[in-house]
């Protein structure tokens, strides 16, 4: 057994007590290379000995807390960069949560068996008479049937904005696909391939852009332009009682349509620059 004055000179040597094979105790300098015969007794070679001294403390705790944090993978940027997700983000994620519930409970005519089931077959009949096709066809024939030649330019503008709703909506519909509510039934009147997707709303958009042109060129009673309003607010909120659309949908439908109103102004095509573009066509 080594003496107290031993022991306290290997104390303030930065020394390490150890047994060897044969009782006496040998003491292992930290800043220095263990003896061989110590490092076979460990089962690990000199340069292994010499990694693991010169590995600090501080180095081995560090690497230590990252890889068990990570599960023993670094997270890309990425994914760091999602853990703090923006205000922007956290809003727009509230009010796709929102617009989604809201959509589903009101979606009351969405099958026979819903709470509204029974008035169901009147709000497909409002949505036949915001669909494009009977508004196409309607403004042709009054074009082919009008004499005077200001019906025949409201009437030619009518159908070049119709038009030009369908290829703003289509294209629209094609960029962003929204998928429809999954409680809707795909049973609408006359759908093609951009009909699959939800976001905006073709009816809405067409409901509003209508009611305006007519309020703005057709000489109307009061109670014929409340009915023309009313009208189009009734096709709008059908398309959320039937399911077809999202609240946002509809909602971005009737600002999307009134404002294309201004781009139906700015295009308008008088029997003058008509007739003269066709006289240049010729």
């Amino acid at each position: 057994m080594p003496s107290p004055k031993a022991r306290s000179s290997a104390a303030r040597s930065g020394s390490v007590p150890c047994t060897g094979g044969n009782g006496r105790y040998e003491f292992i300098s930290l800043s220095r290379t263990p003896p061989p015969h110590l490092l076979q007794r460990q089962g690990s070679d000199p340069t292994t000995a010499r990694l693991r001294a010169s590995e600090s403390p501080n180095r081995r705790r560090g690497s230590g807390s990252s890889t068990s944090s990570t599960g023993g993978q670094q997270l890309p940027e990425e994914d760091c960069m999602k853990l703090n997700p923006s205000i922007i983000g956290i809003a727009l994620s509230s009010l796709l949560a929102i617009d989604l519930w809201l959509s589903k409970r009101l979606g009351v005519c969405a099958c026979e068996d819903s709470s509204w089931g029974s008035v169901r077959p009147l709000m497909k009949l409002v949505e036949i008479s915001g669909h494009g096709i009977p508004w196409l066809a309607g403004a042709a024939y009054c074009l082919y049937k009008s004499d005077s030649a200001a019906g025949q330019e409201v009437m030619l503008n009518l159908l070049m904005a119709l038009v030009l709703d369908l290829v703003l909506v289509g294209v629209l519909k094609a960029v962003v696909r929204r998928r429809r509510p999954a409680h809707n039934r795909m049973d609408m009147f006359a759908t093609f391939s951009v009909d699959g997707y939800s976001f905006p709303s073709g009816h809405a958009t067409r409901a509003a852009m209508c009611a305006r042109f007519l309020l703005a060129h057709l000489v109307l009673a009061a109670p014929l332009r409340v009915l023309v309003l009313l009208w189009a607010s009734i096709v709008g909120f059908s398309r959320v009682l039937l399911g077809r659309h999202h609240v946002t949908d509809v909602v971005f439908g009737f600002f999307m349509g009134y404002w294309q109103y201004y781009l139906v102004e700015m295009l308008w095509l008088s029997p003058v620059v008509l007739q003269s573009t066709i006289g240049r066509l010729h």
